[in-house]
């Protein structure tokens, strides 16, 4: 579908179905369930229903760090939920979330079943129920969190914005992938300056803020997303790029990215995740995995 160049919005906005796009056959402007399908539920306390995107791989990271602390009544059973294909409006998948996007979870471990979605949401409640990765009180927490929103509020211009239009669009847009590059830049250009006076994003711990973060802005100056490491010219970034590196070079968020993702190459991902030893048939090359 081609779009004209002059477009003149008429006074109501009409949605039609084919209107291009990677996604054009899923979008839709109303919530709700599709269609009638039920989730599996695995062994563990808690059911992550997820993909393997970058907020599908903070959630992973997460429950790996929580393992890799100790936290054995962390375990839990990941289960691909194919967003192309639109699994996500499955019935099932509506109640645990209304709005249909991955991750979502269900903690088991209580006397009922309790549902927790949005990825920055998912990091909190884990943090605080294992009581790790979040400082209890004062200052420290308060950065933690000061974090956490800037990443849930900052990375739709990352993912929504660039990506879209960079990547996924029926058409390369000029203006829109120059708008939305120009923010992406700031917002490396504000973790740059930040990760030149700490180690870690909120100080010299490592904590939720940083698996939030890393899954979207660390892999992208990694080169793992979008293709646009040349492009936004990430290198400039020497801070946010030492930061990356290390944080993936971490056990556990070499585990945690590769759960509920598909490849050509065999034995590079996991499509669902239920106990540690699922790791022993990837290959991991030169890095650890446990």
């Amino acid at each position: 579908m081609s779009y004209p160049l002059d477009y003149d919005p008429p006074k109501i906005w009409k949605w039609e179905n084919e209107n291009g796009g990677a996604f054009a056959s899923i979008n839709r402007p109303v919530a709700g369930s599709t269609h009638d399908k039920t989730l599996p539920i695995g062994q563990h306390p808690f059911q992550l229903y997820s993909q393997g995107t970058p907020n599908g791989i903070k959630v992973t990271v997460m429950f790996e760090e929580l393992l890799a602390i100790g936290h054995s009544d962390a375990e839990y059973d990941a289960w691909l939920v194919s967003i192309g294909k639109g699994e996500q409006f499955g019935s099932d998948f509506v109640n645990i979330n209304p709005n249909s996007k991955i991750p979502a979870l269900l903690d088991y471990s209580g006397a009922e079943p309790k549902r927790v979605f949005e990825s920055g949401a998912i990091l909190l409640y884990l943090a605080e129920k294992f009581n790790s990765l979040l400082p209890t009180q004062g200052n420290r927490r308060t950065e933690v969190l000061n974090w956490l929103f800037w990443q849930m509020s900052s990375t739709p211009y990352l993912g929504g914005g660039f990506g879209h239009f960079y990547v996924y669009a029926p058409e390369k847009i000029q203006y829109a992938i120059d708008r939305y590059s120009m923010e992406v830049k700031r917002q490396l250009d504000v973790l740059d300056r930040e990760l030149s006076k700490k180690e870690f994003i909120s100080g010299d711990e490592y904590t939720i803020a940083d698996i939030s973060i890393w899954p979207w802005y660390g892999r992208l100056v990694l080169g793992q997303q979008y293709g646009a490491a040349d492009f936004l010219q990430v290198n400039d970034y020497h801070n946010v790029l030492r930061w990356a590196k290390n944080l993936s070079e971490r056990p556990a968020v070499m585990r945690g990215e590769r759960i509920n993702r598909k490849s050509k190459i065999p034995n590079q991902y996991l499509l669902e995740r239920h106990s540690s030893s699922d790791f022993d048939a990837l290959d991991f090359g030169n890095k650890r995995k446990r």
